[in-house]
């Protein structure tokens, strides 16, 4: 019954650990980022997310106005490089500001990565409702009603930003109290599975195991 639980802890233990093996190998500087190996790179990375979360939770401000005002000041930062090196310098032709111009393929990355995790997210939900076991079908139920509630308690883009932050303190923290981690982490777990035991035995055990196929009438 509890066959795949049991392996829970083990898998929420080496979690983060497979996070960093995982992003050292595939980028450099992502797992520089996240683990705090170049703290300007972190500290620079994770102070612009928090300006952007302030600007949008706390300001009020919209993308649009944000996207406006980039615009406006890049542009103005451009007009003042051209014109004040051709003032500076009037025996030499005026310096051209240097073009930005984001890569194609970093948005075909973004949506191909997007894309991929939505159609995961949704093949999992399908195979609960399909696969008939309605044990599993009323857990995954009330997980979304508990994701539900605390949805109305704040925003998404405040669920992204602590996600982010979470992403940048956790493996680095993982990193540093290794062993201090584990223990608690068994700890939590041995009394979530205690209590889930009481669950299933009172309520869940109840609940037919075989697939929900209804009865056939002629």
């Amino acid at each position: 019954m509890y066959g795949s639980y049991s392996q829970f802890p083990i898998k929420l233990i080496k979690f983060v650990s497979l996070l960093k093996f995982f992003v050292s190998l595939n980028d450099d500087v992502a797992a520089d980022c996240l683990l705090w190996r170049n703290k300007k790179i972190s500290s620079s990375v994770l102070t612009a997310a928090t300006i952007l979360w302030v600007l949008f939770e706390w300001l009020n401000y919209n993308f649009l106005t944000l996207l406006c005002f980039a615009l406006v000041l890049g542009m103005l930062v451009q007009f003042l490089w051209t014109n004040a090196s051709g003032l500076l310098n009037s025996d030499r032709k005026p310096s051209r500001a240097p073009y930005f111009v984001v890569p194609e393929d970093f948005f075909v990355n973004i949506a191909t990565m997007v894309g991929a995790e939505v159609n995961r997210g949704l093949r999992f939900l399908q195979d609960i409702a399909r696969g008939g076991n309605l044990k599993q079908f009323l857990i995954v139920v009330v997980s979304l009603w508990a994701g539900a509630v605390i949805g109305s308690w704040c925003n998404f883009l405040t669920v992204m930003y602590i996600g982010f932050v979470a992403a940048h303190t956790l493996p680095v923290l993982y990193e540093k109290y290794e062993d201090e981690v584990d223990n608690f982490v068994y700890k939590v777990l041995h009394q979530m599975q205690h209590n889930y035991r009481k669950v299933d035995a009172g309520f869940l055990g109840k609940i037919p195991k075989g697939k929900f196929n209804g009865n056939k009438y002629e």
